[in-house]
């Protein structure tokens, strides 16, 4: 059974997790963090990450991304896997979780939900066929308290999207100042907010006369938690590097 180290434990993400492994026989959190230490879920909630006194398991961070250094320095000085799940990482923290992966298994990517990852798949072979004649646009909804857009996941799908075409392609995420017919090298990158959308995400590919079109839609948060599950268990035997979705799903297909 996997041992996880949960912080960001009474988030939103931290409590579905918590949830989910009530009665699991795959997983158990052995002890959570976060800045505020109510105790819900039978495991011991610590508010800072040095006083934890069971350093044995794998990590999985919900927290914010400015947390990252110290979780990756607890984690290198324990010997222990990290599963990133925070995004919005600066360019010193990325190189912080590369430095780290040289020394510990680490699992970064900015969408845990199997399905989206697998979106992602299918979206790069798509574009690698159907690049010469469809333009490619994407299209994401989120709920009205969303701080970023575009999206890290829309993010994620265009720049695997980039690396699987020809041609140099170049992100557009907003037409309405352009005067201009759109460029074959465009990817178009749309964002929607409102409600309580958890998270939608469409790839479009318009060709002449014929429309190919990939969609995903998570109804609750529990898709990215079973995600997250999934990857702390797939880390839990792995040596030094750096892991991602696209190597658990591979893995899966096998």
């Amino acid at each position: 059974m996997t041992k996880i180290i949960l912080i960001g434990c009474n988030g939103r993400m931290g409590k579905t997790i918590s949830g989910i492994l009530t009665n699991s026989d795959k997983a158990v959190i052995t002890a959570g963090v976060d800045i505020c230490d109510e105790q819900n879920y039978g495991y011991h909630v610590y508010t800072s990450i040095n006083s934890i006194e069971e350093p044995d398991g794998v990590i999985v961070d919900f927290s914010h991304h400015t947390m990252t250094k110290s979780i990756l320095e607890y984690a290198k000085k324990n010997n222990v896997p990290c599963v990133i799940c925070s995004t919005g990482h600066t360019e010193d923290e990325i190189k912080e979780i590369e430095n780290a992966s040289k020394l510990i298994p680490v699992f970064k990517s900015a969408n845990m939900s199997l399905g989206i990852n697998l979106l992602v798949l299918l979206a790069k072979k798509a574009a690698s066929v159907l690049e010469a004649s469809f333009d490619i646009e994407i299209i994401e909804k989120h709920h009205n308290q969303k701080l970023d857009a575009p999206s890290g996941t829309a993010l994620l799908i265009a720049d695997a999207i980039k690396d699987s075409v020809s041609y140099d392609a170049e992100y557009c995420y907003d037409r309405h100042t352009k005067r201009e017919k759109r460029s074959k090298a465009e990817i178009g990158i749309h964002s929607v907010r409102g409600g309580t959308i958890v998270g939608e995400h469409e790839v479009i590919f318009a060709g002449q006369d014929e429309i190919v079109s990939l969609s995903h839609r998570a109804d609750s948060r529990t898709v990215f938690a079973e995600g997250a599950i999934q990857a702390a268990c797939y880390l839990d035997d792995k040596k030094s590097g750096l892991y991602n979705m696209d190597m658990l799903l591979t893995d899966k297909i096998k």
